[in-house]
């Protein structure tokens, strides 16, 4: 004997699927596009405080600047792959302190390359890193 259709289960995974499927494939879309963009951040952070600490070494904000850009350089490769084509280096120096300002374009890294299937974190990243300089 046939179970009445009302009590019939077959299908109905598909059917739950169907309905949760799109927002799973969603949120891991979403987890891959934020966690590579932190990956980037992060990697944008330690090349500042890195080409901060090798700025240290120059005399004057001149010297200062080419250390930190030769260091930036040399090592963009090194760290998440960033493009050093697409980074923007500032230097500033006071009595007190070197300060080292990046801003990396990331809208045409790979990670970025799924960004419109979800609200997308920005494409600009911008950090900065500061190291004193004596008188402590």
């Amino acid at each position: 004997m046939r179970a009445p259709v009302w009590r019939d289960e077959r299908g109905s995974a598909a059917v739950e699927f169907a309905l949760v499927g799109p927002m799973l494939i969603l949120l891991l879309i979403g987890m891959v596009v934020y966690g590579g963009w932190f990956w980037l951040a992060q990697s944008v952070q330690s090349l500042a405080s890195e080409a901060a600490r090798a700025s240290i070494a120059g005399l004057d904000v001149a010297e200062r600047t080419r250390l930190a850009q030769a260091y930036v350089q040399g090592h963009a490769d090194d760290l998440a792959g960033l493009n050093p084509a697409r980074i923007g280096l500032t230097v500033q120096t006071d009595a007190d302190s070197i300060q080292v300002r990046i801003l990396y374009d990331a809208h045409d890294h790979p990670v970025m390359a799924l960004a419109n299937l979800v609200p997308a974190p920005p494409s600009t990243i911008e950090r900065t890193a500061v190291v004193r300089i004596g008188g402590y």
